[in-house]
């Protein structure tokens, strides 16, 4: 009785979470919506503050996040932004209330408290998209700044318009920054040198240079054409063996962090469970017989 009630409740929420991450009404600075089949497009939807970061920006986004994550309706991930501008980073003005909150607290020790929550908090919202095991496909169009850059670094693919540009200006307010840019930017585009700079500089950089050092790996026209497109691939992705798709993205994550050997080592874990699947044995028999392409279960 127990276990039937423990899942029960557990059934319960997943289903409000996945009611939630597919709902486009759910959230109050994100829109959602499923352009394709096991296609989810996440957009953030502050059109009138250039999509900053409020907090409930940050929240809502790792909420939605770990939601999809979960979601077997979704395999693949676009995230695009509503408006004039993909993100103006940070919501400075709401930003600024932490001062008053601070003015509050006497302690060092407390403000310090204070500080570290709100910042692990954002840094996880980032992070979302990395945890995340479905695939996910930024598409970035004119500015994308800040905590903006630091977001899509999260990505696995980017995608952008010729208008698009980036900057990591955190150093312009006094601040390193703080929620992924310093440690996913060199890897993305593994240039030491050009990272510092841009992180020390702040400067912009464009879509051409973007692309020229393999942040991005195309530019569009319009925003149109990069939303179809990224839509596109998201498309083709999604088409595949969710077991795969999910394992490759666990590994190449994994493989960043760790040894040759080690990366080896756990895709191999992986695929001694993965290699028994019907997923496997469907691909196969559709390239031997060159017939059409399998269709997938949900995962």
């Amino acid at each position: 009785m127990f276990r039937s009630a423990v899942k029960s409740g557990f059934n319960s929420a997943i289903k409000t979470n996945f009611v939630r991450a597919m709902s486009g009404t759910a959230y109050k600075t994100l829109a959602l919506t499923q352009p394709k089949p096991f296609v989810t497009q996440v957009e953030l939807n502050r059109p009138e503050k250039f999509n900053a970061f409020s907090h409930a920006l940050w929240t809502e986004l790792k909420d939605c996040f770990e939601a999809l994550s979960m979601n077997p309706d979704c395999r693949v991930i676009v995230l695009s932004g509503s408006g004039k501008y993909f993100t103006a980073g940070l919501d400075l003005k709401e930003s600024m209330s932490w001062a008053q909150q601070l003015a509050e607290i006497e302690d060092t020790a407390r403000k310090g408290h204070f500080l570290d929550k709100k910042i692990k908090t954002y840094q996880d919202a980032i992070s979302s998209l990395e945890v995340c095991t479905k695939p996910v496909i930024a598409a970035i169009h004119s500015a994308c700044i800040g905590a903006g850059a630091s977001l899509v670094t999260a990505a696995d693919i980017r995608y952008c318009t010729e208008d698009a540009w980036f900057t990591v200006k955190e150093i312009d307010l006094g601040l390193a920054a703080d929620v992924g840019a310093l440690q996913r930017l060199g890897k993305v585009v593994g240039n030491q040198s050009l990272v510092r700079e841009l992180c020390f500089t702040g400067r912009k950089f464009d879509s051409k240079e973007a692309l020229s050092f393999g942040f991005v790996s195309r530019i569009f026209s319009s925003r149109d054409e990069l939303i179809n497109e990224s839509i596109k691939l998201a498309e083709e992705i999604a088409s595949k063996s969710p077991v795969a798709v999910q394992a490759t993205k666990k590994n190449l994550v994994y493989s960043l962090e760790h040894t040759n050997q080690e990366g080896l080592d756990q895709i191999r874990e992986i695929n001694r469970l993965n290699l028994q699947g019907e997923d496997f044995i469907a691909a196969c028999m559709a390239q031997a017989t060159k017939g059409e392409k399998p269709v997938f279960s949900k995962l």
